[in-house]
């Protein structure tokens, strides 16, 4: 893989991984679309992944490094800290397990029935969809809710439907982090709150998924590892921080009811224009 293409991609997974846009959309329908001459069978692209995966979760803990801190602390206090950190956690271990269980059982079926580039173009469309689909729940949900501006109101409940909606993001086109966003709005939460724990449970995924590689990676002569793969994880390490700085900073500025238009604008038109192509 030439420098220009392993940069490439590290910028587009810094950015589609956290933006509610679909990374998986965007992995399988950009290199299509442009024509690069990419290999994914090759021995090094599979140390490439990871490294890009390991980069997008050192970011999230970086950027979220107190949260962290004060959970992994909290877990060793009695008292009211210690019950705050061991109810953050639980709430990120019950939002995080349904990814886990469908993703171990059937990811690789809904990934190889969906993956082609023309069909993951209109699964960006209907992922536009899903977002404006999102405001509109959360529009629903006030009068029943009320308005719950801090992630502290979330229960159990909740949680799980945040898991249960970020289990769309399987199939190529639908956002992991946009449909966690519509899980959160469902559940009561505000824009910039959402958002923020859709980026919390992002970091034990995006980490799980890559420690899962790991044996996969060691076993490759050399254990695969290049130079230019390490700098492309941390091109998409350092690009996935100014997506979460830009994106925390949106939501708590535009916490309006049509907060995730422009995203699902912007999934319409890629997504139309990208199946154009491929059908024309």
């Amino acid at each position: 893989m030439s420098a220009l293409y392993a940069f490439a991609l590290a910028i587009l997974q810094g950015v589609t991984e956290l933006f509610p846009i679909s990374s998986l959309g965007h992995v399988v329908i950009v290199p299509s679309l442009l024509g690069w001459a990419i290999d994914q069978h090759t021995a090094e692209f599979l140390p490439f992944v990871v490294v890009l995966h390991v980069g997008t979760a050192a970011a999230l803990l970086l950027y979220f490094w107190r949260e962290w801190l004060a959970i992994a602390l909290g877990l060793f206090r009695r008292g009211p800290d210690g019950g705050d950190a061991r109810r953050a956690l639980g709430l990120i271990a019950i939002a995080t397990v349904p990814a886990v269980v469908i993703g171990f059982l059937f990811e690789k079926l809904v990934r190889g029935l969906f993956a082609s580039p023309l069909i993951a173009a209109l699964f960006l469309i209907v992922n536009g969809f899903l977002l404006l689909l999102g405001d509109y729940l959360r529009v629903q949900a006030q009068p029943r809710l009320g308005r719950q501006p801090q992630a502290g109101a979330l229960g159990w409940k909740g949680a799980l439907t945040i898991g249960l909606w970020q289990c769309l993001a399987f199939i190529p086109g639908i956002s992991r982090s946009g449909a966690a966003m519509v899980g959160g709005l469902v559940a009561g939460l505000q824009h910039a709150e959402a958002a923020h724990f859709s980026f919390l449970i992002a970091t034990p995924i995006i980490a799980g998924a890559a420690v899962l590689e790991v044996p996969k990676l060691l076993a490759l002569p050399g254990h695969g590892l290049s130079g230019l793969a390490i700098a492309s994880g941390v091109a998409a390490g350092v690009t996935a921080y100014l997506s979460i700085a830009f994106l925390m900073r949106y939501f708590r500025r535009h916490d309006f009811d049509d907060a995730l238009v422009p995203f699902a604008i912007y999934c319409w038109v890629a997504g139309a224009a990208s199946a154009l192509v491929f059908i024309f």
